[in-house]
């Protein structure tokens, strides 16, 4: 089972193609922009609390049989947050100083 690969920051509403090296998930896939994961949420997922890391770069190229974005595509489904900017200031601020894997 391939990753998503949203189409957009959850955030800020940043186009995030396959090949963005600025693309970042937590362990559900939520997606975010580097900006929007470092500076607006402190490193801390205000879906799941977790924390981020940078999304893979699936290949454009298929150079094993059916594993490329021309196979797999990327999802086209824009997803945007559920919660508030204010809450999730909120929800970052309780957990950014509490490394991701003691959270």
């Amino acid at each position: 089972m391939a990753l998503q690969l949203r189409p957009n920051c959850e955030y800020c509403d940043k186009d995030l193609p396959p090949s963005a090296t600025d693309a970042r998930i937590c362990s559900y896939e939520c997606t975010f922009c580097a900006d929007c994961a470092d500076t607006k949420l402190h490193n801390v997922c205000p879906n799941c609390g977790g924390g981020f890391a940078p999304r893979p770069i699936r290949p454009a190229t298929e150079r094993r049989p059916g594993v490329s974005v021309a196979k797999q595509p990327p999802s086209d489904k824009r997803v945007h947050l559920k919660y508030s900017v204010e809450d999730c200031a909120a929800h970052s601020a309780r957990f950014m100083d509490i490394p991701p894997q003691e959270r």
